[in-house]
């Protein structure tokens, strides 16, 4: 049996679990401070590809790939940006080998690390760098591209216009929000959820939500303001192992799978569809993630 979009298993009332953490993992595997990790799908493919691996193996019925900085515009500060088609399509390739063909690989593609603001990049050139990411993303094999961790509207419509323009991959769009002092959630650019959501689900988005930069207890309010505005549209969350503390100049996340698991019926019932982590957490916490989603099911 093949797989169906994952808004169509969405719709046929399944709890779907993404992966957790990328870059902790790539770490744990040896990436040194200062090198570029998504080039590591070239020159580390069996380690890229037993990440991909362990999350399924854990439980997870999608993947991401190791392409959160895969854009020309990021690859260039490691003089890779004439790399961006090879280092993309390299990293949705292994994560499609680890999926096999029941299961869903959602590429990652990140900020670019500018900002039409500052006009430090144009509108156009984000459109152009995002093309080529997602053209080979697709060509990798990716069944939707996951545009992520955005917090600039500006950026992520000219991402989604991208990948809409050019592939057939289902569109996933989350942004990360911070908790105001004024008790509200907004982006570092102050767009709430509700802005958000609204102006990503205009742009083309199949798919909705939120992750890093909060665990899961943040999350479930943040997933009550999407659901909000949109009471039927898909939502995915990929939530911190809690929020970082610095001990001995290092960040650690303190959440245990069983903290983190203890939240996803909180979680579902704000509104969330698919589950899965993002900053600390490991093929562990996926595992327990997936045991209270199947127990929350029943």
């Amino acid at each position: 049996m093949g797989r169906t979009k994952i808004t169509t298993a969405v719709e046929q009332g399944r709890i779907l679990i993404s992966d957790g953490a990328w870059g902790t993992y790539l770490y744990n595997k040896g990436l040194k401070a200062g090198d570029c990790p998504d080039h590591w799908s070239i020159t580390h493919p069996d380690d890229v590809y037993d990440i991909a691996k362990s999350y399924f193996e854990a439980g997870s019925d999608m993947v991401q790939t190791n392409s959160f900085g895969g854009s020309s515009l990021k690859l260039k500060q490691y003089d890779l940006g004439d790399k961006a088609f090879e280092i993309n399509e390299a990293a949705a390739r292994l994560s499609r080998k680890a999926a096999g063909d029941e299961r869903w690989v959602i590429a990652s593609l990140g900020p670019s690390g500018k900002m039409v603001l500052t006009k430090e990049v144009t509108e156009d050139a984000l459109y152009e760098t995002f093309k080529e990411q997602a053209i080979a993303l697709e060509k990798g094999g990716a069944d939707a591209i996951c545009i992520e961790t955005m917090f600039a509207l500006d950026e992520a419509l000219q991402a989604i216009k991208a990948v809409k323009d050019h592939t057939s991959c289902e569109i996933i769009s989350t942004f990360t929000f911070e908790l105001t002092k004024k008790g509200e959630y907004r982006t570092m650019m102050g767009v709430t959820p509700t802005a958000y959501a609204k102006a990503v689900v205009e742009a083309g988005a199949d798919i909705i939500g939120t992750n890093c930069g909060n665990g899961m207890e943040r999350m479930v309010d943040i997933v009550k303001e999407i659901r909000s505005a949109f009471p039927d549209k898909p939502i995915l969350v990929h939530a911190n192992a809690g929020l970082p503390q610095n001990i001995d100049g290092e960040d650690v996340f303190p959440e245990t799978p069983e903290q983190m698991a203890k939240l996803v019926g909180p979680l579902l019932e704000a509104g969330a569809n698919i589950i899965g982590g993002c900053c600390g957490t490991t093929p562990e916490h996926i595992k327990a993630i997936k045991q209270a989603a199947l127990e929350a099911s029943n």
